[in-house]
């Protein structure tokens, strides 16, 4: 199978709101034991040190035969001083990818990089397809040409392939702005199938009319119930994640099923992340996350992937 499966940490509740801060937060090592177990080939890098770093990371995943499948890092790209400041980030994500190239399967990881939003997008998630007026301006755009490109080919003369991410609550979430990224230069595009359903997008549609830019996908499930519950209530961001507006593949709405035809028909190659982000705050719900993402690997199996 061309279609390589992959998993994240973010499916389980380990992301940036709560390793490190919520107790019930599984450690690194059950998480991969649960991936591997469950029979995924990778898995995302999720929060820096999480799952540990450069030579660590790659004895913990050759040891239960996993891949990386990249690493996820919000960049201002319209705001040139800010921009530099994430650099040293960036070159870490690319150290450690280093440390784990060569001693792990499957494909190379790709960096996954995304707009860095702002406060006032943050207030207003599924809003831009809307409203265009919330989005950047001409000269803003401008200014997010060159610093796309600029992480483009700092991560290029590392030897790494970028895709980008569309992401709720950021600059570029709806259709129209995804659209724009691809206009102003060459990315890759991942195919995040919630996050542009949730933002107004059809992601089966992204798919069959930039087939071509396509590299990676992060395949997720979504409600529109509750996603349209988040902006009648104006809620923010992370009411995504608290309304759990991303469900187990099959429950919500978004076509799960035409989306994987249609990337076997073009043929695609790569990393298919399956991802439930999900903000748990119980030992309970947590525990359902595991599950969740063992009922996501069957959903696939019987698929064919």
């Amino acid at each position: 199978m061309k279609i390589i499966v992959a998993n994240a940490p973010i499916s389980y509740g380990a992301f940036e709101l709560t390793v490190g801060i919520d107790p019930n937060v599984p450690d690194a090592e059950f998480v991969l034991d649960e991936v591997s177990g469950a029979g995924y080939a990778g898995i995302d890098l999720g929060p820096v040190g999480y799952l540990g770093d450069g030579p660590v990371l790659a004895e913990r995943l050759a040891q239960r035969n996993l891949g990386l499948a990249g690493a996820y890092l919000e960049f201002p790209f319209s705001n040139p001083d800010e921009l530099k400041k994430l650099y040293p980030d960036l070159n870490a994500m690319l150290d450690t990818f280093d440390a784990v190239v060569g001693n792990v399967p499957g494909p190379r990881p790709r960096p996954t990089i995304a707009d860095a939003s702002s406060d006032t997008r943050r207030l207003l998630p599924g809003r831009s397809h809307a409203d265009p007026l919330l989005g950047l301006d001409g000269e803003a755009w401008a200014a997010f040409e060159v610093g796309l490109n600029d992480v483009l080919t700092r991560c290029r003369d590392r030897g790494y392939e970028p895709t980008f991410h569309p992401e709720t609550g950021t600059f570029v979430e709806a259709t129209w702005e995804i659209n724009k990224v691809l206009e102003i230069s060459d990315v890759g595009l991942c195919l995040e199938t919630g996050h542009i359903f949730v933002c107004g997008g059809d992601p089966l549609e992204v798919l069959r009319t930039s087939p071509e830019r396509i590299n990676h996908v992060h395949l997720k499930d979504a409600v529109r119930s509750r996603m349209d519950g988040v902006i009648a209530d104006n809620e923010p961001t992370p009411a995504i994640w608290t309304r759990e507006v991303f469900c187990a593949l099959g429950e919500g709405d978004v076509d799960i099923d035409g989306i994987l035809n249609e990337l076997v028909r073009i043929d695609f190659e790569g990393w298919m992340v399956v991802e439930q982000d999900i903000f748990p705050q119980t030992a309970e719900r947590f525990a359902k996350a595991i599950a969740d993402q063992h009922a996501n690997r069957q959903y696939l199996s019987s698929r064919g992937f």
